[in-house]
């Protein structure tokens, strides 16, 4: 599939913006992982698709570089103001579900894609960690900041914004495919 075909495919499941993506320009911080354990979205320890059960660092590192390039997805929204908090969980929900759709849909070209969204993943209402195995592994998402990505960082080196204005907000996800 090339990038043309990505990027028709990421607008048709509901994003708003796509770019190509240079997976040689992601960086992994160390201080982001670190966050994580701060759990203020209260996702640490707490699901497969989340630090630590998402590995390590170094494991995210890997599983990284086996990767060269990829596609950007994000979701962006004007919002009414700065305190428009129906507009947020409207669009939480759309990223979400373009993330699903698109993720089941490039998974069937590269069925070893690794995407990542914006917050854990959440397929299921209750994840099954750690007393059982994930149900979908197949399925899951973690996020790029479970990798140590500092997102606005990776939209910038691959040119594409990371704020589209005044009152606005923009959930970023990536899939990497090759």
């Amino acid at each position: 599939m090339i990038y043309e075909e990505m990027e028709k495919l990421a607008l048709e499941c509901g994003f708003s913006h796509a770019a190509p993506l240079d997976a040689g320009t992601i960086e992994l911080h160390k201080e982001v992982r670190d966050a994580c354990e701060q759990n203020t979205c209260h996702m640490y320890n707490a699901c497969w698709s989340c630090p630590p059960a998402c590995g390590t660092l170094e494991e995210c590192e890997a599983r990284l570089r086996s990767f060269q390039k990829g596609i950007i997805l994000q979701s962006s929204i004007q919002l009414e103001d700065s305190f428009d908090v129906e507009g947020l969980m409207e669009l939480g929900e759309r990223h979400k579900n373009a993330l699903e759709a698109f993720t089941d849909a490039i998974r069937a070209v590269y069925p070893k894609a690794l995407v990542l969204g914006a917050g854990g993943c959440n397929r299921c209402k209750k994840c099954t960690y750690p007393d059982q195995p994930c149900r979908f592994p197949d399925k899951q998402l973690s996020s790029m900041e479970s990798y140590g990505m500092v997102v606005n960082e990776v939209c910038k080196k691959n040119n594409i914004p990371y704020n589209y204005g005044k009152d606005t907000m923009t959930y970023v996800g990536c899939a990497l495919v090759e």
